[in-house]
């Protein structure tokens, strides 16, 4: 009986150690889902209020330098310069006077990345709902702020 002492005795030891060491990197490392989620909407509220001013520059801010957009009907395109290239040419084409609406239904979040799940609803000049969708982007966390590494979306209804 003596000769198990010992490792009885190290098990406890290591096994105490094992989680006295992994509680606190636990709250160290707790992220507070809700200032996330209040970060990325108010990105999505930026990202709208400039497509609807018809400025790409400021829908870019969104995106990495190395981001790749997915989007509806489009190869994908890729780097920031490329995609305000494309929010350009869209901005610029568009004469219908409608404007989007994004909200985040979902957001998962770890480490220095976070994944959003939102909709988004394009809404006519009079206020009428014309067309609506979701979308996911996935976010790095960078100097201290979220940007957009890769996005996609699609419509879940036909335009009217």
């Amino acid at each position: 009986m003596k000769s198990k002492s010992p490792l009885v005795f190290l098990f406890v030891i290591c096994t105490s150690v094992f989680i006295s060491c992994s509680a606190p990197a636990e709250k160290e490392n707790a992220i507070d889902l809700a200032k996330v989620k209040s970060d990325i909407q108010a990105m999505e509220d930026a990202y709208a209020a400039a497509e609807k001013a018809k400025d790409a520059a400021g829908v870019a801010v969104y995106y990495s330098e190395e981001a790749v957009s997915y989007s509806r009907n489009q190869q994908p395109v890729t780097g920031k310069a490329a995609i305000k290239e494309d929010i350009a040419q869209r901005l610029a084409k568009d004469t219908s006077g409608n404007h989007n609406v994004y909200k985040v239904v979902d957001l998962f979040a770890e480490g220095n990345m976070a994944v959003e799940i939102g909709s988004w609803t394009s809404i006519n000049p009079s206020g009428a709902e014309v067309d609506k969708g979701y979308y996911m982007s996935y976010f790095q966390k960078r100097d201290g702020k979220y940007v957009c590494v890769r996005d996609m979306n699609m419509t879940t209804s036909a335009a009217k």
